[in-house]
């Protein structure tokens, strides 16, 4: 079996941020929040890493992140941009949002040649979580169907933010704990004491479970599954990017859920660690605050690269 790929989505700029909050440091010898997943994924046994970068990001993120990993792991690029489509399929006129994070995984193509993970790069996951997902992806070699997969399964409330909404990926899960469905939610914030989703832009709201799971976008996959969202893509452009060309988004949440239809079958791996992440500008100091936490209690050396 060849060594498991983590596969790193970093394409975004951050919009809501304000600026690309992937090289933004929230350590105090200059450490990103990638810095801190790189580091618990090598810990935990991953040696080979793609990075998702986009046209506008990449010489920035070669720069301050893939440079100093180049050292540490064998790294690769996959660049993803709206034209990296179907052959037959065109960029609608006027659209300049990304296609989505299953879109960001397609886009690495070639590259996946072994089971692989797949995080975000703006996210603090917990050391647990890259354990988990390595142990995972050693020990389910894919060789039939149906496809086996697993996702790290997060509390809701641990992975709000005081200052604004997130997206999230709300799981059910049947009686034996695996992942029943799932359903990506792009609107959920604290409302009135509790947690609730719009699907409107805020003008209706439905209240959420704080103790649902939630997808943070921290999987383990097959190599087959690369086949599988190739094969869903093109039907996603000609429904639901018709439907909406200008803001319609592939997510790898509801492309999971499309191949569990098909049989494909998701292990939840529970974590209860605290999700950390900055989403806008006012998360910054929360995280910053974490992290010098972390560094104190010993949970990573400081400076975190020696």
């Amino acid at each position: 079996m060849k060594d498991p790929i983590l596969v790193v989505m970093a394409a975004g700029m951050g919009s809501r941020y304000g600026g690309l909050k992937q090289i933004d440091p929230v350590g105090e010898h200059g450490e990103l929040i990638i810095d801190y997943s790189l580091y618990d994924a090598m810990r935990a046994g991953f040696r080979r890493a793609v990075f998702v970068v986009g046209p506008e990001n990449e010489a920035a993120f070669r720069e301050r992140i893939g440079a100093r990993m180049e050292k540490r792991l064998e790294v690769r690029y996959a660049r993803q941009s709206l034209g990296a489509l179907p052959e037959g399929f065109s960029v609608p006129s006027g659209r300049v949002k990304p296609w989505g994070t299953g879109h960001a995984v397609l886009c690495c193509g070639g590259l996946i040649d072994a089971p692989f993970a797949v995080i975000n790069a703006d996210d603090y996951y917990g050391r647990s979580a890259f354990q988990r997902l390595f142990d995972f992806l050693r020990t389910h070699e894919q060789e039939s169907a149906p496809l086996r997969c697993a996702l790290v399964g997060y509390v809701l409330e641990n992975t709000l933010t005081d200052h604004g909404f997130v997206a999230r990926g709300v799981c059910a899960r049947d009686a034996e704990g695996h992942l029943a469905g799932i359903t990506e939610r792009t609107r959920i914030e604290r409302r009135n004491g509790g947690v609730a989703y719009s699907e409107d832009g805020g003008n209706a709201w439905s209240p959420l479970a704080p103790d649902a799971m939630v997808s943070m976008n921290c999987w383990a996959f097959p190599e087959a599954v690369m086949a599988e969202l190739r094969a869903l893509f093109p039907h996603f452009l000609e429904t639901k990017a018709r439907e909406n060309p200008l803001g319609a988004e592939f997510y790898l949440p509801s492309a999971v859920d499309s191949m569990m239809r098909n049989g494909a079958q998701v292990e939840i791996l529970p974590s209860y660690d605290k999700w950390y992440g900055v989403t806008y500008r006012e998360d910054k100091p929360v995280v910053e605050a974490a992290v010098r936490r972390m560094h104190e209690t010993g949970l990573y050396p400081a400076p975190l690269w020696t």
